[in-house]
């Protein structure tokens, strides 16, 4: 498979090899983490509304373009969401399939400027273990996505993470827009169940491999890290559900947990 993946991605940025992705994940926790609370210390917090509103709002535009592109280079064409394997032709689609593969994995570097505004802003109790972890871990095994497993069942969290990840962000964009708009918000609720029925869908779309006779998927190892990482935050979920409704403690306690990050402005 070597062979096959490497022209398809000769010259694309980042992809040459791990070592620029690992040096800007690095440089990314060591900002977040340290040096970035350091300079904040006697700084006031930055006040970043209106870089967030237009922050925000991108998200969810690219959100939408990525959704609908993994959508038409095989999850809406073709591809039967049990053993889709991984289509290392020059073909449209599976080049099409490639590009939106890389599109996801870039955005995921966008998306550290979440933590990057905590630090700013100075709302450093969300800058938590699970939040950092989350960033981190996936540009890092998605460059190893994009440069081996382009495509196939491999796919499916990233086109649910997309969609997720509209609603999300839509949620972000109105909160950062000020308490004015946040009437409009009636349906946070909702977001913690759509985040949870996402990490079932996603671990039990992965699970079916354990059942299938025989799906000759090329990258097994993916599979196990996509299940491993849905099944790990499922439990938080649930988890974090059960403090919330069984004990009658309220919704804003995710903020803690560091699963729902942005949304205590």
């Amino acid at each position: 498979a070597l062979r096959i993946t490497y022209p398809r991605l000769e010259g694309w940025p980042l992809m040459s090899s791990p070592f620029p992705t690992t040096i800007i994940i690095g440089t990314y926790i060591y900002f977040v983490t340290s040096l970035g609370p350091k300079l904040m210390e006697n700084k006031k917090p930055f006040e970043l509304r209106q870089i967030m509103v237009l922050y925000n709002f991108s998200v969810v535009i690219l959100s939408l373009y990525m959704t609908y592109e993994f959508l038409m280079s095989g999850w809406a064409t073709g591809y039967s969401f049990r053993c889709d394997i991984v289509d290392y032709s020059r073909s449209p689609t599976a080049l099409r399939m490639v590009r939106t593969c890389w599109l996801y994995y870039f955005s995921k570097f966008i998306e550290l400027l979440d933590t990057i505004f905590f630090v700013l802003r100075k709302k450093n109790n969300q800058v938590t273990f699970l939040h950092v972890f989350h960033h981190s871990i996936m540009p890092w095994t998605w460059w190893f996505g994009v440069k081996f497993a382009a495509g196939g069942l491999g796919t499916f969290h990233a086109l649910l993470n997309c969609i997720v990840h509209v609603v999300m962000y839509t949620y972000y964009g109105i909160c950062s827009l000020g308490p004015a708009y946040h009437k409009y918000l009636w349906w946070k609720k909702y977001m913690t169940t759509i985040q949870l029925v996402q990490f079932i869908m996603i671990t039990g779309h992965i699970g079916q491999i354990y059942i299938m006779d025989d799906c000759p998927y090329q990258y097994p190892i993916f599979m196990f890290i996509i299940w491993l990482y849905g099944s790990m935050f499922l439990v938080l979920f649930l988890h974090f559900w059960y403090h919330a409704y069984t004990k009658g403690q309220r919704l804003p306690k995710m903020a803690r947990n560091g699963i729902n990050t942005h949304w205590e402005n």
